[in-house]
């Protein structure tokens, strides 16, 4: 693989993905406005723009942004210098399905082709190459496409409709909100009994109740509130809205997510917005120190 990249993103997943398929052979250009991520994206071996409008001659565009409203300004911006023509466009970004139809809509009418992939199993699969990622697009695209993101990962291609994957995203995040809280409750109900949270995970974990989020959530729970950040709670305040709008707009009732989704706020709302969302355990810990 020897096409040029442009990788917009190259926060805490995104460059390990870009490190990965630079490894792999393609010509990988970060795009970010942060000067510290052009430091670590060149400490890894990547040359960084801080431009979309940089990168002109990408045949590729993955992007790996945080938020609707920043994959609006990054197709405004690729709009504004006319880079789109010919580009095929992957946005790999939890975004949601009407964000993706729309901004889509907008890139091919400039002469893009988009597929939305969105990804899950966080940083430390990123690193390995182990992430999962739900694509949707048209067969002849999803052809092109597969190939490139396959040191990535395994890529599964869920249909021909733009917006597929990125639904089936919110599904896979419903998920992930409700099981990192229900570990956070559970180890802080097993602290409130008198026990040795530490000593109950690894019991619990090799049970029935076991999760992948109690294993890789739980030891940080366990740590301070300084772990490392692998995924903020900010992701998780923005992901569980994501689901909560898809599932109003499709009259699905979602109260487990619901109850996740004010752990979370009070967890952003305790300023621990940019702390790892394993610190969403702190909700329930800070509480229950107040009762004694």
């Amino acid at each position: 693989m020897t096409e040029h990249i442009a990788f917009v993103g190259i926060g805490a997943i995104g460059l390990p993905m870009a490190v990965r398929l630079h490894e792999a052979g393609a010509d990988v250009t970060g795009v970010d406005p942060f000067p510290a991520a052009h430091e670590r994206a060149a400490a890894a071996g990547i040359r960084a723009v801080a431009s979309i409008a940089d990168v002109a001659d990408a045949a590729t565009v993955i992007v790996m942004v945080a938020t609707p409203d920043q994959l609006a300004e990054l197709v405004d911006a690729a709009l504004a210098a006319g880079t789109t023509a010919g580009q095929t466009w992957v946005v790999m970004s939890t975004v949601g399905p009407a964000a993706v139809v729309e901004q889509g809509d907008r890139l091919e009418r400039a002469g893009a082709r988009v597929v939305d992939a969105p990804v899950t199993g966080g940083v430390a699969r990123a690193r390995t190459g182990e992430l999962t990622m739900f694509l949707s697009g048209t067969p002849a695209d999803a052809d092109r496409i597969v190939p490139v993101l396959a040191p990535l990962g395994t890529v599964k291609v869920v249909g021909p409709s733009l917006g597929d994957g990125q639904a089936i995203k919110v599904v896979n995040q419903h998920l992930c909100a409700v099981h990192i809280v229900a570990a956070a409750e559970a180890l802080a109900l097993a602290e409130s009994l008198g026990l040795d949270a530490a000593q109950v995970l690894p019991l619990v974990e090799s049970g029935a109740a076991a999760s992948w989020m109690l294993s890789d959530r739980g030891p940080r729970m366990l740590g301070d509130t300084d772990v490392e950040v692998t995924s903020q709670i900010n992701i998780f305040v923005k992901d569980s809205g994501l689901v909560a709008d898809a599932a109003r707009g499709a009259g699905a009732e979602t109260p487990l997510l619901d109850a996740a989704r004010t752990r979370y706020l009070a967890a952003a709302d305790a300023g621990l917005g940019a702390r790892d969302d394993s610190r969403v355990i702190e909700t329930y810990t800070r509480a229950a120190a107040l009762t004694r």
